[in-house]
C-alpha cells in the first residue's frame, strides 16, 4: 500500500488532468456524457452520450451504496467494540440491522441534500475541514499512542506475503494492493456535475477535480503511514477472532489505545472520526448522483424523465435526490442474500465510473483531436499524450479489478466483476438498439452551443 498508493495516484492524476481540460471547455452538470456527445461528432454523439451517461450514473449509485454500506458496517464494529468486543460478549448487529443502518444513513443524506444549496455549501466546507483535521489527528495519534511501533524498515521495505488467499506471486500481491488505492481515488467528477451551480465554472470546475485528487494523494498517504507504523501482527489484524471481528483498521486503533491505557475507548473515538468523514463522503456522493440524474433526465435519457429533472423553489432537483437514495438502498439489498453478489454489484462503483471517465477522454484524443477547443485550463501540446496514458490506465485497472483475489477459484471466491460490468454493458447496449436509438439525440439542451 505504501508505494502502490503513489502508483495509483500518479495515473489517477492523468485521468483527472484530462477530465479537467475537458471540463474547462464544457462546464455543465451533465459532465461526462455531455462531453462524450460534444467530442464524438454528430454521427456518434447520441450513442456515445447514452453509453457514457448510463455507466456514469449507475457507477455513481454504486459508489453511494458502497460508501454508505461501509459506514453501516463501521457502525456495527463501533457498537461491537463499545459493548465488550468480539471476545467479551459484545453485540454484533445482524445483516438486517446493518441494512437498517444503511437505510437510515441514506434517509439523512437525502434530507440534507433537499436543503438549499447554501446549506450544502456549508456542509461541504465543514466536511473538508473535518477530513483534513481528522486525518492529521489519526496519523499522529495512533502511532504515538501505540506501545509497540513498526520500524521505518518494516513500513518501507517489508513485503508481506502471508495471506490466506492462496496467492504466492509478489507481483500479483502488489497488483491487488493497487485496488484499495484505486477504489479510494474515485468520485472527483462531482466537481463537473456541480459546475452549473459554481461561479467561474470553466476555471473552478477543473481546479475542483485536480485538487480533490492531489489533496487525497498527499493526505491519504500520510494516513496510510500513520496506520502502518502502528501495525505489528498482520495475521492477527485480519483474523475474524480478534476484538473487532476481523475489521483490521478498527483493530489497529483499538489495540493502540488498549496497549497504552488498558482501554480501547480512544480507539473507538478514532473510529468515530472516520465514521463522520465517511458520512460526509456519502452525503456529497448523493449530491453528485442527483445532479447527474437531473441533467440526464433533462435530456430525456431516463424513464419518467419529466419527474426527475424538476427542481423545487430552492433550485434543488429534489426528486432526483430521493431517487438516488432509493436506488442506492435497493443496490445494497443483495447483501442480505450473498455478500459475493453485493461485492460484484459494488465493483461497478469503480469500473463503471472509470469507464465513464475514460470514454470522453478517448473521444478527445481520437475523433476530436483536431477540432477540440480548450478552455482556460488546458494541457497544451501534452493534452493528447496525457489523455492516452489516462485511457490505457483505465483499461489496465479494468483488467486488474477482474482478477481473482482468492485461490483456488470457486463459485464463492470467483470475482464476479466482469459479470456485473458486462451485464450493465449488455443492458445499456440492448436498450439502445431496441429503443433509445430511435428517439435519444444526446444532450440537445446545449448541443448547438
Amino acid at each position: 500500500m505504501t508505494f502502490g498508493w503513489f502508483v495509483a495516484g500518479a495515473f489517477t492524476m492523468t485521468v483527472g488532468l484530462s477530465m479537467a481540460e475537458i471540463c474547462s471547455s464544457f462546464p455543465t452538470s451533465g459532465g461526462l456524457y455531455y462531453w462524450s456527445a460534444r467530442l464524438s461528432g454528430n454521427r456518434w454523439a447520441p450513442f456515445a452520450s447514452w453509453i457514457t451517461g448510463w455507466f456514469n450514473i449507475v457507477g455513481q449509485w454504486a459508489v453511494t451504496t458502497s460508501v454508505d454500506f461501509s459506514l453501516a458496517q463501521l457502525i456495527q464494529v463501533i457498537i461491537l467494540l463499545s459493548t465488550g468486543g468480539n471476545n467479551g460478549g459484545g453485540y454484533l448487529a445482524s445483516k438486517y440491522v446493518v441494512i437498517a443502518f444503511h437505510a437510515a444513513i441514506l434517509l439523512s443524506h437525502a434530507a440534507i441534500n433537499s436543503l438549499p444549496i447554501s446549506w450544502l455549501s456549508f456542509f461541504g466546507q465543514f466536511a473538508a475541514a473535518w477530513n483534513m483535521l481528522g486525518v492529521f489527528v489519526l496519523m499522529i495519534a495512533v502511532p504515538t499512542v501505540a506501545t509497540e511501533r513498526a520500524s521505518a524498515k518494516f513500513v518501507f521495505t517489508h513485503f508481506n506475503t502471508d495471506n490466506s488467499a492462496g496467492i504466492q506471486s509478489n507481483l500479483y500481491i502488489f497488483v491487488l494492493g493497487l485496488l484499495m488505492s484505486q477504489y479510494t481515488l474515485t468520485g472527483y467528477d462531482a466537481s463537473a456535475h456541480m459546475t452549473e451551480e459554481t461561479k467561474n465554472a470553466d476555471r473552478n470546475g477543473p481546479i475542483g477535480i485536480i485538487s480533490a485528487i492531489g489533496i487525497s494523494i498527499v493526505v491519504g498517504w500520510g494516513y496510510i503511514l500513520g496506520i502502518t507504523f502502528a501495525v505489528k501482527d498482520i495475521p492477527y489484524l485480519l483474523s475474524p477472532d480478534n476484538e473487532a471481528g476481523g475489521y483490521a483498521i478498527a483493530e489497529v486503533f483499538y489495540l493502540a489505545f488498549k496497549s497504552r491505557y488498558g482501554s480501547g475507548v480512544g480507539g473507538i473515538v478514532c473510529l468515530g472520526i472516520v465514521a463522520v468523514a465517511i458520512y460526509f463522503c456519502g452525503m456529497s456522493s448523493v449530491t453528485s448522483n442527483s445532479r447527474m440524474a437531473y441533467a440526464f433526465s433533462r435530456d430525456g435519457a431516463m424513464p419518467l424523465s419529466s419527474v426527475w429533472h424538476k427542481v423545487n423553489k430552492h433550485e434543488v432537483p429534489i426528486n432526483a435526490v430521493w431517487l438516488s437514495a432509493f436506488i442506492s438502498l435497493c443496490m445494497a439489498l443483495p447483501s442480505l442474500g450473498s455478500l459475493v453478489a453485493f461485492q460484484a454489484m459494488v465493483s461497478i462503483a469503480t469500473i463503471g465510473l472509470y469507464i465513464a471517465y475514460a470514454l470522453p477522454i478517448f473521444f478527445r484524443v481520437t475523433l476530436a483531436r483536431k477540432y477540440f477547443v480548450p478552455g482556460p485550463f488546458n494541457l497544451g501540446r501534452y493534452g493528447v499524450a496525457v489523455g492516452w496514458v489516462a485511457v490505457l490506465w483505465v483499461v489496465t485497472i479494468t483488467v486488474l479489478f477482474s482478477l481473482p483475489v482468492t485461490y483456488p477459484v470457486t463459485k464463492d471466491t470467483l470475482n464476479y466483476t466482469p459479470v456485473a460490468v458486462g451485464g450493465l454493458f449488455i443492458l445499456v447496449l440492448t436498450s439502445w438498439v431496441v429503443s433509445a436509438r430511435h428517439w435519444f439525440r444526446g444532450p440537445v439542451t446545449n448541443l448547438g452551443g
